[in-house]
């Protein structure tokens, strides 16, 4: 490859230019309610009671700073992806988005929801809204994306052709409806579903890769894929590289900025490393987010 990786944050903006982009498109960002936001940084603080790794966020900073964090790196477009680990929370969480969104015209509204009878009322609203993401975290809200009470809200996301960032791999950690079975079962319902993995599906790729190859609106997302912190706990086996590279229109950029304990360079660092070429990484790090959210250049 002849444009070198960015070698730490300040070289990002390079890297992009470089390839010829007008800069970057991730789906995988999190801004949520300060207290909310805390105890997420605070579970954090704790990982290796958890993961059995620490894991020091690196972006704990101010909402401004994060800000503008993001805007020096050159991400121009980005969601804020709340997610409840209960009950009662998904409204209170989508109204907080709308506004912050509002107020900040580079963020994608997003929203999210979880299994309870509101929930149908709630997701029409924040589509009336203008939410253009949903999120959902399978591990973290511990309930099957099959449940009965969210077939209407899967049906409708379906036929607004909405994406929906879906967490339901088994890592970093396994819960009791993560892995590709519950999501394999959810598209064989709702087939049209713009579905896009988190993390790839880490652990299970292979699988992942399955879904994405079977399912026309499928993505998967890059957040921490093939860098050195997840290979050393979830390793990628290389010899998916080609099925990656031949996905090139499905992939698209994500970070989990900004709780993740390395710089944002390295997450970019690591897609180059995988050396699928530079058309590859101009569709994954710009284009197919672009197209997905139908941004203007």
């Amino acid at each position: 490859m002849s444009v070198p990786p960015p070698v730490d944050d300040a070289d990002v903006p390079r890297f992009w230019r470089e390839l010829g982009l007008p800069g970057l498109v991730d789906v995988h960002v999190h801004f949520l309610p300060p207290r909310v936001q805390a105890k997420v940084w605070g579970y954090f603080e704790a990982a290796r009671e958890h993961y059995g790794t620490d894991w020091p966020v690196r972006y704990a900073l101010p909402e401004d700073e994060r800000l503008a964090v993001l805007g020096g790196l050159g991400v121009r477009a980005f969601p804020t992806l709340p997610y409840p680990h209960k009950a009662g929370m998904a409204a209170w969480l989508n109204d907080w988005s709308a506004a912050f969104a509002d107020a900040h015209p580079q963020v994608l509204s997003s929203a999210t929801f979880f299994p309870e009878p509101e929930a149908p009322h709630y997701v029409a609203e924040a589509l009336h809204r203008g939410a253009r993401v949903f999120k959902v975290h399978v591990q973290v809200g511990g309930f099957d994306p099959r449940h009965p009470l969210l077939e209407p809200v899967w049906s409708r996301l379906e036929e607004t052709g909405t994406p929906v960032v879906v967490h339901c791999g088994s890592g970093p950690l396994r819960g009791e409806h993560t892995g590709p079975g519950p999501a394999a079962g959810l598209l064989e319902r709702h087939p049209g579903l713009r579905l896009v993995v988190a993390h790839l599906g880490m652990p299970e790729y292979r699988e992942f890769l399955d879904l994405a190859e079977r399912y026309e609106h499928v993505h998967l997302d890059t957040t921490m894929f093939a860098t050195g912190f997840t290979e050393r706990l979830m390793p990628f086996d290389r010899a998916l590289r080609p099925r990656l590279g031949a996905l090139r229109e499905k992939v698209l950029l994500g970070s989990d900025f900004p709780s993740i304990p390395y710089p944002y360079a390295e997450q970019l660092a690591a897609l180059a490393g995988l050396d699928l070429g530079e058309d590859w990484l101009r569709a994954v790090l710009h284009d197919n987010g672009a197209r997905l959210f139908a941004l203007e250049d």
